[in-house]
């Protein structure tokens, strides 16, 4: 099948590659010159494991191309995605959808032959008819369907997660629609994924309530490992007992210093935007919000205890900067709040990350920046894992302590064994363990 993407970020730039993948011709959209310039180069810009090796194999074979062109691209497809963002809007915290807006006129003025439009952003329940009103109010005799698809990808796993999805969330409101994403696909039925079809407007709420749960997960067992630090209790054995619940699922029961990224922020706030416009107020996606806030600025108070009550004029080495490993993504991670917290304190900050430096530099002043963990921890006052990176999860601790001016390690991510760290000679710090 053609299909053109509009947006190449983190969805558009995954999911056309995959599709290309499968075998169908992409042809990926951007308005940004440099960004299309820099993707026919081959050079990525965002890091993803494989992507790269992805988009340059299909590219060489014809199969996925880049331009700012769209209206060639539309009138070319069968299949026109939107994948533009959706952040908060200022102000409110409702998806701000002035992209897929602008995207649905530009469709609109494009398009040529039998077309499904599909919303593949992350969009409020009701997107989908407004996308389509748009498209029908300017062009009346185009053959136009408008599905919802929307993503579950996991940043630093979206090639497999694609392939090899949980499920596929197809909401279509004709037979046709149904007929075209069927066969978009197709390659896929290989794999047996179940496919969910679905209402437009329900396949939209699913998106939301999808990540509204897995920010609950994780609240949770946040403030489960708050309680097991005050009486004695180990989060991760308590994570390990209900999680081989098959109501309940080990997935997102890790404790740590708060959720963040592209997805869990935004969705959370525009959900519970939904639910106050239609008199249905989330009350528990409501507090979950609020408990992961305070969260992330609370784990600096966990280094002040670990340096004897204060910060003032000390060296905090951090190990970690984006919201979670195998990404460059900035956006929301809870370094930036506990970075923020221990600067307040008096702390001068010194930081390293595999990937999330460049991304950092425009986002925190006055940090300096490591090539390298055993490098980052010289002469700090304490080292903090905020990020639980593969790269950090093997240190050697011997090497580690001999560099720092004080030997305290807060492991925020529970990736070292208390009896290992304390063997060493460090004073340790964890989250929900006792101690």
């Amino acid at each position: 099948m053609r299909i053109a993407i509009i947006g190449s970020g983190y969805v558009g730039l995954v999911s056309g590659a995959c599709f290309a993948d499968f075998g169908h011709t992409v042809v990926a959209v951007d308005n940004d010159p440099a960004k299309i310039a820099m993707l026919r180069r081959g050079e990525m810009p965002i890091y993803e494991p494989g992507l790269a090796d992805l988009v340059a194999s299909n590219a060489r074979a014809g199969r996925l191309s880049f331009t700012t062109d769209l209206p060639a691209a539309v009138r070319s497809a069968e299949v026109v995605m939107i994948a533009v963002g959706t952040p908060s809007r200022r102000g409110d915290g409702h998806a701000d959808l002035s992209y897929v807006h602008g995207a649905a006129r530009e469709i609109a003025a494009s398009l040529d032959g039998p077309t499904v439009v599909v919303t593949k952003s992350t969009v409020p329940v009701g997107t989908g008819d407004e996308v389509e009103r748009i498209i029908r109010e300017a062009r009346p005799d185009a053959e136009l369907s408008v599905a919802s698809n929307p993503e579950f990808l996991r940043e630093g796993a979206a090639i497999q997660d694609f392939k090899r999805p949980d499920r596929i969330v197809l909401g279509v409101e004709d037979a046709r629609a149904r007929a075209v994403m069927q066969e978009l696909y197709r390659p896929l039925y290989l794999n047996q994924a179940p496919i969910v079809w679905t209402s437009r407007r329900t396949a939209e709420l699913t998106k939301y309530a999808a990540n509204a749960f897995l920010a609950t997960k994780i609240t949770f067992i946040n403030e489960i490992a708050d309680l097991c630090e005050r009486v004695g209790a180990d989060v991760q054995e308590v994570a390990r007992g209900i999680g081989l619940d098959n109501r309940i699922g080990p997935k997102f029961l890790h404790a740590g210093p708060g959720y963040g990224g592209s997805c869990f922020p935004k969705d959370t706030l525009a959900l519970i935007k939904t639910g106050q416009d239609h008199g249905a107020s989330q009350r528990i996606v409501e507090t979950v919000v609020a408990v992961n806030d305070q969260r992330k600025r609370s784990m600096a108070r966990k280094v002040v205890a670990a340096c004897g009550g204060s910060l003032r004029g000390k060296t905090v080495a951090v190990l970690g900067l984006t919201f979670k490993p195998n990404t460059d993504d900035m956006r929301d991670a809870p370094a930036l709040a506990l970075i923020a917290a221990l600067q307040d304190g008096g702390a001068r900050v010194r930081a390293y990350d595999p990937e999330g430096m460049e991304a950092a530099r425009g986002l925190i002043e006055d940090i300096a920046f490591a090539p390298d963990p055993y490098a980052c921890a010289e002469g700090a006052d304490a080292l903090v894992i905020v990020t639980e990176w593969d790269a950090f999860r093997a240190l050697d601790l011997d090497r580690v302590k001999s560099v720092m001016r004080a030997a305290v390690l807060v492991d925020l991510r529970n990736i070292y064994p208390p009896e290992e760290v304390e063997r060493r000679g460090f004073t340790h710090t964890a989250v929900g363990r006792p101690g």
